[in-house]
């Protein structure tokens, strides 16, 4: 029988942004044990073990859950660890270092862009051997934000438009690009690749996007527990 994880409130009172140190401390314990929930993650989509060793297994991180006691956070509650908009996402599906979810892709601003690079594991497979079409479109779609927020125009997803020319491989390092291409408005028009970091000539997949930096009213009620910011 599962045993129920302790109850919390979503509308108990968030912690309180950490201080400095804190905060460095808070993020190194995140990350190791993002680093470990992904090598758990990929040990268990790989493994071929008897029933018995698997819910012995799945007993004991259900005892581990039941550990991660104190504040858990409301959906749309921003993590006192993070820095949004713009900045880190420690839980980040992408590029978040504490989630077992992420590769996690390493960004680095560019002059009207960024780049990025991670490696994708088992658990992103598609076909056999390669990523699933999903997560291609997870990293561009990311890194032309980050490429938005470059040029000081953070902005979200309007449309997104995949060119798939090649697979891409799994356990293999790889090279996401993006660039803004232009802006109109609110509007920003932003272009993004894939390829290998051992051949960054050939574009595995490619990606156009325009996104829209939402007005300071609408910022605000897309994001209420921003506060004041915009």
């Amino acid at each position: 029988m599962k045993t129920p994880l302790p109850h919390h409130s979503a509308t108990s009172t968030a912690p309180e942004q950490p201080e400095e140190e804190e905060l460095h401390l808070q993020r190194r314990a995140i990350a190791a044990l993002g680093h470990e929930l992904r090598v758990l993650v990929d040990a268990a989509v790989r493994t071929a073990a008897a029933p018995d060793t698997l819910h012995r297994v799945a007993d004991g991180v259900r005892t581990l859950a039941a550990q991660l006691t104190g504040h858990l956070r409301a959906c749309a509650e921003v993590p006192a660890v993070d820095e949004f908009p713009g900045g880190v996402r420690m839980y980040s599906p992408v590029t978040g270092t504490g989630s077992p979810l992420a590769p996690p892709l390493r960004v680095t601003r560019l002059d009207r862009g960024a780049a990025g690079s991670c490696v994708l594991g088992i658990a992103h497979e598609g076909p056999p051997g390669y990523g699933h079409g999903g997560i291609s479109a997870m990293l561009l779609d990311e890194l032309m934000g980050w490429a938005c927020a470059a040029t000081g125009m953070p902005g979200m997803t309007v449309s997104l438009q995949m060119r798939y020319d090649r697979p891409v491989p799994l356990e293999s390092p790889l090279r996401v690009l993006a660039h803004v291409t232009g802006a109109e408005g609110r509007k920003v028009h932003v272009t993004g690749s894939i390829t290998t970091e051992d051949d960054l000539s050939t574009v595995l997949v490619a990606a156009e996007g325009v996104f829209v930096s939402p007005d300071p009213e609408h910022a605000q009620a897309l994001f209420p527990g921003l506060g004041g910011a915009s």
